[in-house]
């Protein structure tokens, strides 16, 4: 997925860091020199040139854009870049900063924006959920990173879809806690058949994110998701320890089968 982000500070940084270990392509947008710091994410393009002008998003070729993230610290700067995002380029998913509390009933559809938030990780999980059907996406980290908060939605083709939680044998170090089906939000228990659509939420380590990838997703779905985000590298899967080790439903599942 390519993704331009307006504002190169800690927050744009931030957020770009983010989407490019997840495999995202990403151009920072920035107006001040002295904000100029490739260093500080060398694997970004970055780009020398104010986001509200017109010529200079045509040079960044904000047309070929999947997202953009208007992640300044001035309110008018990102619902500036977020209109001229959405009506002069059609960009697909809008996601802008909001600085100010006061200033979050203009951040609307009216303006180009397609989602508001103010929490840089938030924003980041925001901009993939664009692509989320059928991929993992991180939504918060605990613990200084020892810990993730992740999301999975099952498309149609995962392969437990119809099967009740029991046989679901996540990995040791990974729980699902809650399931977003519509509007509803389910206490997960071990015999709730899960169904195509549903946002599965987990908590896990990132030793096993791949891991739970696999188990709910396929086999094969972490060299889909590298392969779709234009990452050469093999997929390297950490084989879970089993049925035993998992927990769904809030209880854990010693004897668990695996699927036939």
């Amino acid at each position: 997925m390519r993704v331009a982000i307006a504002g190169a500070g800690n927050v744009g940084r931030s957020i770009a860091q983010e989407l490019i270990e997840n495999g995202h392509q990403v151009t920072l947008i920035e107006r001040q020199p002295t904000m100029l710091r490739p260093e500080r994410v060398p694997d970004a393009e970055w780009v020398l040139a104010d986001a509200c002008e017109l010529t200079n998003l045509e040079e960044a070729e904000l047309a070929n854009r999947d997202v953009v993230v208007a992640a300044t610290g001035d309110d008018k700067v990102n619902l500036v870049v977020s209109l001229l995002a959405k009506t002069e380029f059609a960009v697909p998913r809008v996601v802008a900063r909001i600085n100010r509390a006061e200033n979050e009933w203009l951040f609307t559809e009216q303006w180009g924006v397609d989602v508001a938030v103010s929490k840089p990780r938030v924003m980041a999980a925001l901009v993939e959920e664009a692509v989320t059907v059928g991929d993992l996406v991180r939504l918060m980290t605990f613990r200084q990173g020892e810990a993730n908060l992740v999301e999975i939605t099952l498309p149609t083709s995962a392969p437990y879809v119809g099967h009740p939680l029991r046989e679901v044998p996540l990995p040791r170090d990974a729980a699902l806690v809650a399931i977003l089906r519509g509007k509803r939000v389910l206490v997960p228990s071990p015999d709730d058949p899960i169904e195509a659509g549903d946002e599965l939420i987990f908590v896990c380590t990132a030793e096993v994110e791949d891991s739970v990838r696999t188990v709910v997703l396929g086999p094969d779905s972490v060299e889909r998701t590298r392969k779709a985000c234009g990452d050469p590298r093999p997929a390297v899967t950490r084989p879970g320890p089993g049925a035993s080790g998992g927990r769904a439903g809030g209880a854990g599942s010693p004897d668990a089968p695996s699927r036939p």
